[in-house]
């Protein structure tokens, strides 16, 4: 063992002898508690387990708070998606009523076509039957139409849809 008085670290009194042993034993007692701190293994681990939990919440709220943003992120998407689908409907169905209004004034010139034919033939047909180029039992009936043009009417209108339907059983039947 070696003097201490001879490396120059000696007391130069009572009262720094007793602060110098004051102040090792400070020093003693904290190497004794880190060293009780290490031999802790129970300790140790709640300690790391109480860590782990922290970073475990922590990470938690950033998970929950991540699938927030991407759930509003999903959200907004499939609402600009549902705006182009309506959009594009909106479009579709312009289109197709444009379609039937060109469709309806073609019916409608087709048919104004065919009542002046049909007029035009039953003003020669009126002509013929007042002038006598009609048979008398003919003249007859006719000049009845002409008179009371409701039955007339009725009965072509039903002989019209009897045509119409049988085109259109045809159509469905393979053009039987």
């Amino acid at each position: 063992m070696t003097d201490r008085t001879t490396q120059g670290t000696g007391a130069k009194g009572p009262d720094e002898l007793r602060r110098q042993i004051e102040q090792t034993r400070s020093q003693l007692g904290d190497t004794v508690e880190e060293l009780a701190a290490k031999a802790d293994v129970k300790g140790r681990a709640k300690a790391r387990a109480a860590d782990l939990k922290d970073k475990a919440g922590a990470m938690t709220v950033q998970l929950r708070s991540s699938a927030a943003q991407a759930g509003h992120a999903v959200q907004g998407k499939a609402a600009q998606a549902g705006h182009a689908v309506q959009g594009k409907a909106a479009q579709a169905g312009h289109a197709v009523q444009g379609k039937a209004v060109e469709a309806t004034h073609t019916v409608q010139g087709k048919a104004a076509k065919a009542n002046h034919a049909v007029q035009g033939k039953a003003a020669k047909a009126t002509e013929a039957v007042e002038h006598g180029a009609v048979p008398q039992p003919v003249r007859t009936v006719v000049l009845a139409g002409l008179r009371h043009p409701g039955p007339v009417l009725a009965a072509g209108a039903a002989a019209g849809a009897v045509v119409v339907a049988a085109a259109v059983l045809r159509r469905r039947h393979g053009g039987r």
